[in-house]
């Protein structure tokens, strides 16, 4: 496919955007092109649910391993799983309309000609029809909405106005990293529901692809950044991935199984297993935070907080 040469301008933080970062959004448009799917078309909604299916592989359950997991019922197994998912999926839709906003206030007045800004615009199309195929999925699930809290959920709105350069593009990438492992276990599962296996694939295809532009926007903002900026950053991005673990499963999940809430999220708290299974989903975004300098004293100790490290 041909394409108009690439221009290398000053962006409005200093930092050169270079032939090589115009060659990056430029194949995620190629890819983005030939590797995209419609949810609406791609799942079959109208399918049945099978009642013996979980949400979600169990090992990625948050009781998973526990005393209680052992006292409980194959049925609510199933039913905290399913609750589980759609609690996770629910965090993404929230998660995904703060980053649609940051990224769309990043494209402000950008020149539209450029890859990057037609690369943007790509994704923020993405994360409209992932919310839409989200919803359905728990919809079909038969599972309400799961939102966060009332602190939570105001801290999430003063990220999305406040966040800039690599402190949007690290929390959008913390959000994305964390859930591509968990998926790319759900779509191989053999007893998950095939409407999760689906959605999973689907998810983990594009966005592969969003991933790649977030971590060459937070390399390209970081270049020539100080120690203070990195550390200022890095302390940032820390804070939405606090936040934004933190929220993934709603306490609800453990009533709407028939469980003491108390003891589940004690127990879920105190798991080995979970604690083990968030560190393997954040291995890839730790070393990639390292590598640009974004993994300091004061972060890691915010990461070893919700597990990540």
């Amino acid at each position: 496919m041909a394409h108009p040469a690439p221009r290398t301008h000053t962006t409005a933080r200093g930092s050169a955007h270079t032939a090589a970062d115009d060659d990056v959004s430029r194949r995620l448009l190629d890819s983005a092109a030939t590797l995209s799917y419609d949810p609406a078309v791609e799942i079959d909604w109208d399918a049945p649910l099978p009642p013996g299916d979980y949400g979600l592989n169990p090992e990625w359950s948050t009781l998973y391993g526990t005393a209680l997991w052992a006292e409980m019922t194959e049925e609510q197994r199933v039913v905290l799983t399913r609750h589980e998912v759609c609690s996770i999926m629910t965090t993404g839709i929230w998660f995904e309309m703060i980053l649609q906003q940051m990224v769309l206030r990043d494209q402000y007045l950008k020149d539209p000609a450029s890859a990057a800004f037609r690369f943007a615009l790509t994704e923020i199309a993405d994360e409209c029809r992932h919310s839409i195929m989200f919803a359905r999925a728990c919809e079909k699930m038969g599972v309400p909405q799961y939102k966060p809290n009332r602190l939570i959920a105001q801290a999430g709105r003063a990220f999305k106005a406040l966040a800039r350069g690599e402190l949007a593009y690290g929390g959008i990438l913390v959000a994305e990293e964390v859930l591509d492992v968990m998926q790319r276990d759900w779509m191989r599962g053999e007893n998950v529901l095939e409407i999760v296996r689906g959605t999973s694939r689907i998810h983990v295809v594009e966005e592969s692809r969003h991933m790649k532009f977030a971590r060459q926007e937070i390399r390209e903002r970081l270049r020539g950044a100080g120690p203070a900026r990195r550390r200022a950053a890095a302390t940032g991005i820390a804070t939405g991935a606090y936040v934004i673990v933190s929220s993934m499963v709603h306490p609800g999940v453990y009533a709407a199984a028939g469980l003491d809430v108390g003891r589940a999220v004690a127990e879920a708290r105190a798991s080995g297993h979970r604690r083990a299974m968030m560190r393997t989903s954040s291995r890839h975004l730790m070393a990639f935070l390292a590598e640009t300098g974004l993994l300091t004293r004061a972060s890691a100790a915010l990461y070893r907080r919700v597990d990540m490290l």
